[in-house]
């Protein structure tokens, strides 16, 4: 499936056969595929974590108020970031360039983000959401459906994944096969209104 077909036919999908099991082939090629996502810095934030484990699944599902497709669906994954990525030990982002290059990137790297702890989450979360279209797209190209989800108590998930300090979950993602349809997009906005030029108008 090219790009711009499974763009189209991406969709969120709440229902999955829960019976469908992924193979563990395909799940390594899905997230490999996300790690190629384009990261400020090459810092490359994200940390994967896949829940398979049937009881934290439950317990997931429990803290994200009984949606079904946390226990239905084939791969469950949360989306987490290192918020002090860019200075966890990152001479190994570039460590195929030059010497003279990664020099000047590791300066340039500190004086961007240190002590700038906002523009340090919002990186982070900036590479969670890149990565996680990422890994829709590629599910949606393998034929699998995919739901993407924020409805859940950070805390109680935070604990039971054992959340390092310092990280943050930006979002899970079901992915599996689509047990009914998606329903009918409910509503675009119109192109005119989102799609601006130059300025905003006052």
């Amino acid at each position: 499936m090219d790009t711009i077909t499974a763009i189209q036919q991406r969709r969120s999908i709440k229902q999955f056969d829960p019976s469908h099991v992924m193979p563990y082939e395909q799940q390594r090629e899905l997230l490999s595929l996300s790690l190629l996502s384009p990261t400020s810095f090459n810092i490359q934030h994200w940390r994967l974590l896949v829940i398979s484990d049937p009881q934290l699944r439950s317990d997931v599902q429990d803290a994200a108020w009984g949606q079904e497709q946390v226990t239905q669906a084939s791969l469950l994954v949360l989306l987490c970031a290192d918020i002090q990525a860019w200075r966890n030990k990152p001479d190994r982002y570039w460590r195929n360039a030059p010497p003279q290059t990664q020099k000047l990137l590791l300066t340039t790297l500190d004086n961007f983000y240190a002590g700038r702890e906002q523009l340090q989450r919002d990186e982070a979360l900036r590479s969670v959401g890149i990565a996680s279209q990422s890994l829709m797209l590629a599910a949606t190209a393998m034929g699998y459906g995919s739901s993407p989800m924020v409805g859940f108590d950070y805390d109680k998930i935070a604990e039971l994944i054992n959340l390092p300090e310092e990280h943050l979950i930006g979002m899970m993602l079901a992915i599996g096969k689509p047990a009914v349809d998606a329903k009918p997009r409910g509503g675009q906005l119109p192109y005119n209104e989102v799609v601006l030029e130059n300025r905003f108008v006052s």
